[in-house]
């Protein structure tokens, strides 16, 4: 990845986190909404932005079609914000790895509630 591409995936995301705060008024995006990642192609035409937040898969569904019914909006508000050229086509995809990391902490404490359970009675 270019040092530009680089740039320009960093001033998106930090750009989008700042519009979800302050900016979108959609209910299904009151919670919070993490914006792990922006991959932009290398034509800066098409950006991927990886967003995440803890919860059921109904609330990953409806956030991920609010998010992509704000696309256009948010399309334009980077416009205002950013100076490029060509502002980037938004698509939405969920991030799961906060969850998995969640999920491997709470394996490591059983084992070690284990262990810690055998050494007591051993």
């Amino acid at each position: 990845m270019t040092y530009r591409v680089e740039r320009v995936n960093n001033l998106i995301r930090q750009e989008l986190s700042d519009l979800f705060q302050r900016e979108v008024k959609d209910p299904r995006l009151d919670t919070f909404v993490a914006i792990t990642d922006v991959v932009t192609s290398p034509d800066l035409r098409h950006a991927r932005v990886f967003v995440s937040r803890i919860g059921s898969e109904a609330e990953k569904h409806e956030i991920l079609g609010a998010l992509t019914a704000a696309a256009g909006f948010l399309r334009n508000e980077l416009a205002k914000r950013l100076r490029l050229r060509h502002i980037p086509e938004l698509s939405f995809q969920w991030d799961d790895s906060i969850e998995r990391g969640d999920h491997i902490l709470q394996l490591l404490d059983r084992i070690h509630s284990e262990d810690n359970q055998e050494q007591s009675a051993g």
